[in-house]
């Protein structure tokens, strides 16, 4: 599972998720994504249900890439244990998760569309946050960029 190999602090605040997420909101090295849609934390044990749903499903078929790290300790009391006594110890890790954020990405020669979405939505149901299925259309850009160059061959 994933988790910082040292930190500053051992413990840290819960702090308040507010606001969508300025970084990490655009696919930046496949051509799927799977995008957050709400708040929340992603325990480390997620993201890794998600990672093993997906590989499973494509068969070690592309290339999936994790956007998100959890770098927060969540303490914990023990069990009936008075009040008081101080802060309780890291018990798991956590990513903090705002909407806009890409979680997962994937890509490769052999991963369709289908192929593709069909693992992110297994990979979502491991999930606490709501989620949508995105893609960077390739058509679009290819139309785009024939567009341009007909303008210049006009010109």
């Amino acid at each position: 599972m994933l988790s910082p190999k040292r930190t500053k602090f051992r413990k840290q605040h819960r702090g308040r998720m507010r606001g969508v997420a300025s970084k990490g909101n655009t696919i930046a090295f496949g051509q799927f994504a799977l995008q957050a849609q709400d708040c929340g934390w992603v325990t480390a044990r997620q993201i890794e249900a998600s990672r093993r749903a997906m590989t499973r499903y494509i068969k070690r078929g592309g290339q999936i890439w994790i956007r998100i790290f959890p770098d927060k300790p969540v303490t914990m009391r023990p069990a009936e244990t008075r009040m008081g006594s101080g802060k309780g110890n890291p018990e798991f890790w956590v990513a903090v998760v705002k909407p806009g954020r890409i979680l997962f990405e994937m890509g490769g020669e052999d991963i369709t569309e289908e192929i593709a979405k069909e693992a992110m939505r297994l990979a979502q149901y491991k999930l606490p946050v709501k989620t949508k299925f995105i893609s960077t259309d390739k058509n679009q850009d290819e139309t785009k960029n024939s567009k341009k160059s007909q303008e210049e061959v006009k010109q």
